[in-house]
C-alpha cells in the first residue's frame, strides 16, 4: 500500500524511480519520496562544555532539499499519487528506518552507490545500514555494471 523511495538528490539515487514507480502502480500503491538532510550537531568552536548546536543553515538546506524533491517528483508518471517529504536526522539509514516505521511503510526502495574500498570505509554504506535499521523489506537497486 505504501512504498517508500528514498533519494540522496543525486543522479545515482535516481536509477530507483522507474522500477519503485512501476511497483506502485502495478500495486496501486502510494509513493512516498524521501530525503534525509543530516543534521550534525558539533559542540561550540572553544566550547568544548556547552551543548552540541546545529549548522545554521539546517532550514535553508531543508527548503533547497523541498525544492529538488518538486523537481524529482516531475520524473515521475503524474498519474502516480506521490508525496514528497524531507526530514532532518543525524543518521540517514536510522531517519529512513524511523520514518518507514512512523507511516506504515511497507516496502523501502533504493539505489546503493556501489562504492567499494576506502570510500566505503570513509563513507560507509547507508544502504546496508538501512537492512539493518528497518523493520520492513528493502529493495536495493544496484549500479549496473
Amino acid at each position: 500500500d505504501h512504498i517508500l523511495l528514498t533519494t540522496d538528490l543525486s543522479e545515482e539515487s535516481m536509477r530507483a524511480f522507474t522500477p519503485a514507480a512501476a511497483l506502485a502502480k502495478e500495486n496501486g500503491a502510494r509513493l512516498t519520496l524521501l530525503h534525509v538532510v543530516q543534521d550534525l550537531r558539533v559542540a561550540p568552536h572553544g566550547a568544548a562544555l556547552a551543548p552540541p548546536i546545529q549548522d545554521p543553515d539546517i532550514f535553508g538546506m531543508k527548503e533547497s532539499a523541498e525544492k529538488r524533491l518538486v523537481e524529482e517528483r516531475a520524473l515521475l508518471d503524474a498519474d502516480l499519487e506521490v508525496h514528497c517529504e524531507v526530514t532532518l536526522g543525524d543518521n540517514i539509514a536510522e531517519a529512513i528506518a524511523d520514518y518507514a516505521a512512523k507511516h506504515d511503510v511497507d516496502l523501502i526502495t533504493l539505489s546503493t552507490h556501489g562504492r567499494t574500498g576506502f570510500r566505503r570505509l570513509v563513507l560507509g554504506s547507508v544502504a546496508e545500514a538501512i537492512l539493518h535499521h528497518a523493520h520492513v523489506p528493502v529493495l536495493c537497486f544496484p549500479r549496473p555494471e
